[in-house]
């Protein structure tokens, strides 16, 4: 006799073949396949509630095999978030709430956008993170307020991308007991099995790592799943994985365990196969039966009841703990504290250099106090990124209420844990390395600013300034790159001031992530009642009369522009002197503020940034230039390569000249 368990387990294989078979794409094998381990996470496994999905103290979960999203679309549709049949069918459609892969925005409930392989995997480490931070710092004797665990489900493909090695080993480390992942070891990837590509151990692998891994053979058998996912649970000195082998596209008669299951809809004859095999009508489509729909919108219901006991006992601690409670909901709100601002340093014009990567943290230093939700690190660079709060302890196995963050050199996991950090809504996180190996960081910055979420990204080392290290160490095209990410505000300040003012944005800023973009080297400190960073651009030194020529400048250049003005006033030439450090704040300011700064009659413009040229042309004109670079850097003392690069006062006038002759 079929219990309604597995009746709901089938149907929700059939719900899959038929919304990828309508869809004409998408991966119908894989949520085939993790049917039986859904069906125990929604309905016994984890805490929930689908009629608030905001819930502070629900479970988080994780689909790092983001392809298999019809999976998680449907569990939400039958336990009752606002997940439509509607929605089911309309997957992979255009302004569909069901994308292609789950995205953190389009439909209430989804954590986090996961796709590409290994980003969800690691993402999970810093909602582990977070929630032993909150409930270190909240927490109180009979009052588990915070004690949510997150649960992922991974694949073989995130089991081999290298970031899931570099999250892995920091987990372990770390002894984040918080963290369930289940890998779905189907043997199958898009190429065929996973014997082209792999052969190690992966339970060894990551006992090596330090996890608790449990191994079951047959992923239909939901007691046993029951069972492991409970020993899990509870586990608190580990993370754990448990490992399950799983068939993809079961139920398929012609296309379990292939390739052929993956990535493309079953056919119409293989999916009418398919509901024969599990006692459906073959010629009807999106069906759930009445039981099955009872059944999971009953175990839906659970978490209203789990949310009603959490508020009671938040309640209750709000009175006893009104200071912290306080706290909480004002971090939890995205807001910051008033007064917060009047901490931040400033530095007086014509005192000795400073590096910005030292006044950055400076800046963050002034103002930890109070930001409890301020909390980051970097990937093993902090002496030379400066990114260390003095006062504070490191987050470690035996102290979860650290906030300096050792990442290790792992600079890709890093940006993917900040991430994480950061969806957990309370944490303002920042995670620093040196600008040229952002390039090993791109695709969560990039992910970073889909989700439009608040991480914080450190670039230090920004240009060839740096010197001896060379041509690795030397970024060019860096700069180009992080400006070509829709929705990443990036900020290269002028001076220590502009960097103190750098922070405030960064920490204002709620609509996506920063990148702040720092000096190794030391550079003069600019007056800062003229400092107009929040507006992107702004006229840092107008001419004394009708200005001829623009100069305008990022980060470390705009030093050579200010001395280039009062020598090309020497010799009779009015230049202004704009300070650009933010091309994406500048282009939010209205039309009226960007043509005071760059008037369109005034055509003349010459912009100077150590780096790659590409995209300046829209500012300077086809009447300007642009000193950039366009090879890659030499190893020598800073000042000489700079030099050599031709940035210098003398180039700079030499080339702003040559464009005013260019007009007579």
């Amino acid at each position: 006799m079929k219990t309604v368990e597995q009746s709901g387990i089938n149907t929700v294989r059939v719900l899959a073949a038929d919304a990828v078979q309508k869809a004409k794409s998408g991966h119908p094998g894989t949520p085939m396949g993790l049917a039986p381990i859904g069906h125990i996470l929604w309905t016994e496994s984890m805490n929930y509630n689908p009629h608030n999905p905001s819930w502070a103290n629900r479970d988080r979960f994780i689909l790092s095999a983001g392809h298999a999203c019809m999976l998680q679309y449907i569990f939400m549709h039958l336990t009752g978030y606002d997940v439509t049949m509607d929605d089911l069918k309309n997957f992979r459609q255009l302004h569909s709430r069901t994308a292609g892969h789950p995205e953190y925005g389009l439909l209430p409930g989804i954590e986090v956008t996961t796709g590409p392989l290994g980003q969800g995997f690691a993402n999970g480490v810093g909602f582990a993170i977070a929630q032993q931070y909150m409930a270190e710092r909240y927490n109180k004797p009979g009052f588990d307020i915070f004690d949510y665990k997150i649960y992922a489900i991974c694949s073989d493909g995130d089991i081999m991308e290298g970031i899931t090695a570099e999250a892995a080993s920091i987990a372990g480390h770390l002894q984040l007991g918080n963290l369930i992942y289940l890998y779905d070891d189907n043997h199958i990837t898009i190429e065929g099995s996973t014997s082209l590509a792999i052969d190690e151990d992966v339970a060894k692998r990551f006992e090596a790592y330090g996890w608790h891994v449990q191994d079951l053979p047959d992923g239909n058998d939901l007691g046993a799943l029951s069972a492991a996912i409970k020993n899990a649970q509870a586990e608190t000195s580990r993370p754990s994985l448990i490992k399950v082998r799983t068939h993809i596209g079961y139920g398929s008669p012609n296309k379990v365990d292939t390739a052929a299951a993956h990535g493309a809809p079953l056919g119409e004859d293989e999916v009418k196969l398919v509901k024969k095999n599990f006692g459906f009508d073959p010629d009807k489509y999106f069906v759930v039966p009445e039981d099955v729909k009872k059944y999971y919108r009953e175990a839906g219901e659970k978490g209203i009841q789990k949310e009603a006991q959490w508020n009671e006992l938040y309640q209750s601690y709000k009175e006893k703990y009104k200071e912290l409670a306080n706290e909480y909901e004002l971090i939890s709100s995205g807001k910051l504290p008033d007064g917060w601002q009047e901490k931040l340093p400033v530095f007086k014009a014509g005192e000795k250099k400073m590096a910005t990567r030292k006044a950055s943290g400076k800046a963050l230093n002034a103002i930890a106090d109070y930001l409890p939700q301020l909390i980051g690190g970097a990937a093993d660079l902090s002496p030379s990124t400066d990114t260390d709060l003095e006062k504070y302890a490191s987050f470690a196995a035996n102290n979860r209420s650290g906030r300096i963050f050792h990442f290790g050199i792992r600079e890709h996991a890093m940006g993917a844990i900040l991430n994480g950090m950061a969806l957990s809504k309370y944490l303002i996180p920042y995670g620093a390395t040196f600008l040229v190996f952002y390039d090993y960081m791109r695709p969560p910055v990039r992910l970073a600013a889909i989700m439009k979420i608040r991480s914080v990204f450190i670039y230090t080392h920004d240009s060839i300034g740096l010197g001896e290290d060379g041509t690795t160490h030397q970024p060019v095209e860096h700069l180009a790159g992080l400006r070509s990410v829709p929705g990443l505000v990036m900020i290269r300040p002028a001076d220590a001031n502009e960097t103190v003012a750098a922070w405030r944005v960064a920490l204002e800023h709620k609509d996506g992530p920063v990148a702040l973009i720092l000096t190794r080297q030391e550079i003069p400190v600019i007056d800062p009642k003229n400092c107009q960073l929040e507006k992107g651009a702004y006229i840092l030194s107008e001419s004394a009369g009708t200005p001829q020529i623009i100069l305008i400048g990022t980060g470390s250049e705009v030093q050579l522009l200010l001395a280039a003005q009062e020598q090309l006033k020497e010799e009779g030439i009015a230049a202004r002197v704009v300070s650009m450090p933010s091309w994406e704040l500048f282009e939010e300011q209205d039309n009226a503020y960007k043509e005071k700064v760059f008037p369109k009659k005034l055509r003349q413009r010459l912009a100077v940034e150590a780096g790659s040229p590409l995209g300046w042309q829209k500012y300077v004109t086809d009447d300007g230039d642009v000193i950039g670079i366009d090879k890659f850097g030499e190893s020598a003392p800073g000042e000489e390569v700079l030099k050599e690069y031709g940035f210098t006062t003398d180039n700079v006038v030499k080339r702003a000249k040559a464009l005013l002759h260019d007009k007579r």
